[in-house]
């Protein structure tokens, strides 16, 4: 039997975080979301007290994460999970407002799973949040490291 899956949020724009959870419950996605409205928070969160990342083996997790923080990038975060051998198999979607071809393009080569621009309209954002809600119920996370 395998571990159900957690989410963790990375968003600082309050309004997009409850947009984005509210539309993932709506697509009937009840697993576990830890809200971060900060890089520094979820990195912590991430990679521990002793900064490995090793508190997470085992552990089935799904990250969705905005580029744009206000105290480091996504970016960098990104590319921090996926170097990491024992985050490195967690799916991560990027949602973000960027939608420069250059940004989606180094996502993508660091390793993000899915890249979802959020639209300025909200009814948009919402449609593409349910959508991606029912790819969450269907996807299979990869264990973790040994």
């Amino acid at each position: 039997m395998s571990n159900p899956v957690t989410i963790l949020m990375i968003e600082d724009d309050e309004g997009h975080a409850r947009l984005i959870e509210r539309n993932i419950r709506r697509s009937g996605v009840n697993n576990e979301i830890i809200p971060f409205s900060n890089g520094t928070a979820a990195v912590k969160y991430l990679f521990g007290g002793d900064g490995t990342g090793q508190h997470h083996n085992g552990q089935a997790l799904l990250i969705l994460l905005d580029l744009n923080l206000p105290d480091m990038t996504g970016i960098d975060i990104l590319r921090r999970i996926k170097e990491n051998k024992f985050l490195k198999s967690a799916p991560v979607v990027v949602l973000t407002t960027t939608d420069d071809s250059q940004e989606v393009k180094r996502c993508y080569e660091l390793g993000c799973n899915v890249y979802i621009t959020k639209p300025v309209n909200y009814e948009s954002f919402a449609n593409a949040i349910r959508q991606l809600g029912l790819f969450f119920s269907v996807i299979q996370v990869p264990p973790a490291v040994s």
